[in-house]
């Protein structure tokens, strides 16, 4: 049905900048919630981004407030994370989602908001 492909991680050095992309195949997804959402090894999923799909509205986890920027080209149905100052605390699997309808604000940051994964891109930071 809808198919998303992470790309753009890799090995970075503290304070240094990644950009990731999703790309979403299957149908446009302008009109939908999308959101990024990370999970490092033994830990818990957690949220990190989500972008409103009638509003354009973007949300951070606080954990990334001022670091990272969550933007979309609807045009190319991609969605974009650029990541700055990243710190030791960042590594992990980062997932793009894409969720249907629009959710109200409060669950913007729940992974059961969302209907469809990609597969994930690893971001590992260096010291």
């Amino acid at each position: 049905q809808v198919q998303l492909l992470e790309s753009g991680g890799g090995l970075v050095q503290a304070g240094g900048s990644l950009r990731l992309s999703c790309a979403a195949s299957g149908r446009p997804f302008s009109t939908y919630p999308m959101a990024w959402f990370r999970q490092a090894p033994g830990k818990e999923r957690e949220f990190v981004a989500a972008i409103k799909g009638n509003s354009g509205s973007t949300y951070y986890a606080d954990s990334v407030k001022g670091r990272f920027t969550f933007s979309r080209d609807n045009g190319k149905n991609t969605v974009y994370l650029q990541m700055n100052s990243l710190k030791p605390e960042d590594p992990a699997v980062y997932y793009c989602a894409a969720g249907l309808g629009s959710p109200i604000r409060s669950v913007l940051s729940y992974a059961s908001t969302y209907t469809y994964w990609g597969q994930g891109t690893q971001v590992t930071v260096s010291s």
